[in-house]
């Protein structure tokens, strides 16, 4: 269980969330906003939502395994172990 999904989910979306916002920095004050998208710089605002996005999604997924790594959830083994010595 040691593959979260979170994970890969979050570093795709940081990189397109980056890609996205960084090409419309570099495009920021263009003419095809102002045709387009009346006026509305969408490359920048998508692509700081989806960076926040993969940032969130990242943060859960490494909560999620400081969980799983807490002495408090014991694997099947070790229980068994105990039942054992007991």
């Amino acid at each position: 269980m040691g593959f979260d999904i979170r994970l890969p989910i979050g570093m795709m979306f940081s990189v397109f969330g980056l890609l996205v916002g960084g090409y419309g920095a570099a495009t920021r004050g263009s003419e095809m906003y102002t045709r387009h998208s009346l006026g509305i710089n969408v490359n920048l605002w998508w692509g700081i939502i989806m960076l926040i996005f993969g940032a969130g999604m990242l943060l859960l997924a490494r909560r999620g395994s400081f969980a799983v790594r807490t002495p408090a959830s014991r694997s099947a083994a070790e229980t068994l172990k105990d039942r054992i010595v007991k």
